[in-house]
């Protein structure tokens, strides 16, 4: 009796090490179009590593279907849901150099673009990003003019090339508030040469305005404040530096 039951144990074991193992083939014998679906139902609950990984996998699998090119925009769409922006962009870098002639090489142009604004930070911090974002946004713009995502990034460009400005605005104050003059004065010089239609253009002529009175540059400062006076007549930083002017 004690034979019989450990026979049917043994028995027991075998099939379902061989059911686990049949299982298991059937996971890495899927077509690849169940494989891309899969992906896609995964996307929609959510599951963004996961769905990244399955459509990577469509790629290694599959690389000669047309499947894998699609995988190769889905995944970089995973991972930009799931705020793996590095995974994304280079994703998308290895999409746009293999499908230049692609049907949708402008959004991918566009997410790209898209995964370095989303991690601009504020301007007391590093804006390596918003270069980056920049430089993406604008490439978009110049290559594919007439799209809808070119339409959409042109507020964004807006918002990053105010931030580049805020940045240099706050080194600026942090210089001139320890009295280094031409560290300021350089700083607060790149606003008003570089970012003219942002909204720190005022204040940074205005900075000028101050460095160039503390430093005897009497003339120098006139000339900005008539910049100044002449664009913004009612502008806070024009009264301001009015009494800058008149002593």
């Amino acid at each position: 009796m004690l034979k019989i039951k450990l026979f049917l144990l043994a028995f027991l074991s075998v099939a379902l090490l061989n059911g686990c193992a049949s299982s298991s083939n059937e996971e890495e014998h899927l077509s690849v179009e169940q494989l891309y679906n899969r992906g896609h139902d995964l996307l929609a609950k959510t599951k963004y590593k996961k769905a990244a990984e399955t459509f990577e996998q469509v790629e290694l699998e599959y690389p000669y279907s047309r499947w894998a090119t699609e995988s190769k925009l889905m995944s970089a769409y995973a991972y930009y849901k799931n705020e793996n922006y590095d995974e994304a962009i280079m994703a998308l870098d290895r999409f746009i150099r293999f499908h230049p002639g692609n049907e949708n090489i402008a959004y991918a142009y566009y997410l790209k673009a898209i995964s370095y604004f989303d991690q601009i930070s504020d301007v007391n911090r590093d804006q390596g990003e918003t270069t980056n974002a920049l430089d993406a946004m604008n490439q978009l713009i110049m290559r594919f003019p007439t799209t809808k995502y070119a339409e959409d990034v042109k507020q964004k460009i807006i918002f990053a090339t105010d931030n580049l400005a805020g940045q240099e605005m706050e080194v600026g104050r942090y210089y001139l508030k320890h009295h280094n003059y031409l560290s300021a004065l350089n700083r607060f010089s790149n606003v008003v040469t570089k970012y003219q239609t942002t909204n720190y253009i005022e204040e940074a002529l205005y900075r000028q305005i101050e460095i160039y009175t503390i430093l005897g540059l009497s003339q120098e400062a006139a000339t900005a404040y008539q910049v100044l006076k002449y664009n913004y007549p009612k502008s806070k930083w024009t009264r301001k530096a009015s009494k800058i002017i008149k002593g």
